[in-house]
């Protein structure tokens, strides 16, 4: 069975693909979305679900001050989300060398938090808990945040440790 001339032609002239109507949802309903509604875990009224696990921070009793000064610049960098990683470690390089070991204790149980709530809070979008609300460190990290200079900020270039 053979296709006539015309219908070839016709075959071969249609797209080789179907352009997608942003006018019609791909879904129906909201449940056969593959992809999570991310408004939701970031609102204000959100809490926390199973999906992260509320691990323990590991006990550090006998640190040096200066190991643990250390240890925090590189938590504050490496902390997952760029605009976290931003704050805080532009914060260390202004405060750490000057915090005293009660505040480099708060700061650290500080960055035991979530990533996004740490910047929620130190950026006045979500409300502060009750257990952060005295905090001088999430105060002083909330007014860095503020920018008040208008600089540019970039990371802080790492210090070569003097072995």
């Amino acid at each position: 069975m053979s296709l006539s001339r015309a219908r070839k032609v016709q075959l071969l002239a249609r797209p080789l693909y179907r352009p997608i109507s942003t006018l019609r949802p791909l879904f129906n309903k909201k449940s056969e979305d593959p992809f999570p509604d991310l408004a939701i875990r970031h609102s204000s009224e959100a809490a926390l679900d199973s999906s992260y696990p509320n691990l323990p921070p590991i006990p550090r009793p006998n640190e040096e001050t200066e190991n643990k000064r250390r240890r925090l610049t590189y938590q504050s960098r490496k902390r997952g989300i760029l605009e976290t990683d931003l704050l805080l470690s532009t914060f260390a390089k202004v405060w750490l060398p000057q915090f005293s070991r009660e505040q480099l204790e708060e700061y650290d149980k500080l960055l035991d938090e979530p990533d996004w709530d740490i910047f929620y809070w130190s950026t006045n979008k979500k409300p502060v808990p009750q257990k952060w609300q005295n905090s001088k460190v999430l105060e002083m990290i909330t007014q860095h945040a503020k920018n008040e200079d208008k600089k540019v900020l970039r990371m802080p270039n790492l210090e070569e440790s003097s072995s």
